[in-house]
């Protein structure tokens, strides 16, 4: 079985399959006890309140994606792709490092900082390298995201099981510590692998390859571009000046970084549609784009709730004793990768069996179903809650079901996600849009820190109302798409 899998898939695949496992075994492992060491008030943590230990998880997790942006537009134009992706490594590691350091407030937010900075350099590239792999693009394509896809979560496994068994019972700053020797493995890993397995890819920065029609415009295009930039920088004083945005609370601070994430966004693609050189189809296929923007921004917002409110849920909410022992609640984030380890070779199974038959449900149909299925899954929850509110603990079974249908929502949205921005993203934009993509998913995680505000000890009896106001609204977004699928299809221009 491993010779036909190394026949079908070519050999860099895997290289950097296990860089990224290694990159996300440091993220997701410290994930899994931000928002703890943030509230705890016992072990060494920060002592925060719900509201502001959650805004600030949300503003690291949503800096993490943002900076994605920065972080292809330096890799399409001085650095190509490797580099960033090995540069992104070792900040990302020296970062870990510092957040090891027991030293104070300062420091603890200088780590995550670079963190995030790193994170920003590495992650929208590593994807790219991967489409580079499969130029003739179709069902193969979709087949290699998803095992890429499943170096991700067996990361994020390793990680959140690891790290937050260190973080939780042994030290806060151990499990930050082990975070670092992860990503230390990756690097490893991306340094001798490359070097054999990726020659040629990734390596001269796309800009330097740029057709002569794009250098002719690209005078226009670079006005056009500061204009924009001139506008939103205005656009912000505004709200700072008129009390929009309230830098003066981590709740504020989040709020204030929602609306400038929107604004960046907006303004990108804007920039991209009017002044970015394309043809017709290319800008039908970016407005495409934007509707996958919006939907996987949505999608995250529900679906990071692992880290916020789920994670509150399971800490304070959920019986967690086996016999006499007490499982970590960080552990509960665990059910996500687990499930897509599991399911994520029988989904891209299926997608390719649809395929052969011309059977394969187009692109929004799919992320219609991921949205359903989110929303069903916060129906679940709304049932949890309503046990907690009464002062009960809640099965686990309640958070393992809404974890499964977060996952199989997950496999029918994000690796078909990531490939379709490979896909459908105009060739001199393809790190950049990569960056929008995972700018969406900052959008989510922003909003899903926001969101867990409202789960402090006095706003109980809000629980189940709060659970609710997801569910409907996800569950909106997925049937709307549902509805419209066809036009949108129309619009991607013969890419399936």
């Amino acid at each position: 079985m491993s010779s036909q899998i190394s026949q079908k898939h070519p050999k860099g695949l895997y290289v950097l399959f296990f860089a990224e496992m290694w990159e996300r075994f440091s993220y997701y492992g410290m994930r899994a006890i931000l928002l703890l060491f943030l509230l705890d008030n016992v072990s060494g943590g920060m002592a925060m309140s719900a509201g502001e230990g959650a805004a600030i998880y949300g503003l690291y997790t949503a800096s993490v994606y943002l900076l994605t942006l920065p972080g292809g537009w330096l890799a399409d134009n001085i650095l190509g792709q490797k580099k960033a992706i090995w540069y992104g490594g070792i900040i990302i590691m020296l970062g870990h490092i510092i957040l090891a350091i027991p030293a104070g407030t300062g420091i603890f937010y200088l780590g995550l900082v670079t963190v995030a900075v790193g994170t920003g350099l590495l992650k929208p590239n590593i994807s790219s390298i991967v489409a580079e792999l499969y130029p003739e693009g179709g069902a193969r394509r979709d087949a290699a995201f998803s095992i890429f896809y499943m170096g991700i979560n067996l990361g994020s496994f390793l990680g959140i099981a690891i790290v937050g068994y260190l973080g939780e019972k042994v030290s806060w700053h151990m499990g930050f510590g082990a975070a670092a020797i992860g990503m230390l493995l990756g690097l490893i890993v991306f340094r001798f692998g490359s070097a054999k397995y990726l020659k040629g890819l990734g390596e001269v920065p796309l800009a330097k390859v740029s057709t002569p029609e794009s250098v002719a415009q690209s005078g226009t295009n670079k006005m056009l571009g500061y204009g924009l930039i001139a506008l939103l920088i205005v656009f912000l004083i505004v709200l700072q000046t008129t009390g929009t945005i309230d830098m003066t609370t981590a709740q504020g601070l989040a709020q204030g970084a929602g609306v400038i994430i929107v604004t960046i966004s907006a303004s990108y693609f804007l920039y991209i549609l009017v002044a970015g050189g394309l043809t017709r189809v290319e800008q039908f296929r970016v407005l495409v784009l934007i509707i996958l923007f919006l939907a996987i921004a949505l999608f995250w917002a529900g679906y990071e709730q692992a880290g916020t409110s789920l994670q509150i849920f399971a800490e304070r909410h959920t019986q967690r004793m086996i016999g006499g022992w007490e499982v970590p609640s960080s552990w509960f984030q665990n059910f996500q990768p687990t499930f897509v380890l599991i399911f994520a070779p029988v989904l891209a199974s299926l997608w390719i069996y649809l395929s052969s038959r011309n059977m394969n449900p187009s692109i929004p149909v799919k992320f219609a179903a991921g949205l359903i299925l989110l929303g069903l899954s916060f129906f679940v929850m709304v049932g949890a809650s309503n046990i907690a509110v009464k002062g009960q603990l809640a099965s686990p079974f309640f958070l393992t079901f809404t974890y499964f249908l977060h996952t199989i929502g997950e496999l029918c949205v994000s690796p078909v996600g990531l490939s379709s921005y490979t896909k459908l993203a105009p060739k001199r934009y393809v790190s950049q849009l990569m960056g929008i993509w995972f700018v969406g998913a900052s959008l989510g995680n922003l909003i899903a820190g926001i969101f867990a505000g409202g789960f402090d000890e006095e706003n109980i009896m809000q629980m189940p109302a709060l659970f609710n106001q997801v569910a409907l609204v996800t569950t909106a977004f997925g049937l709307i798409l549902l509805v419209f699928w066809k036009p949108i299809k129309g619009w991607m221009g013969g890419i399936h």
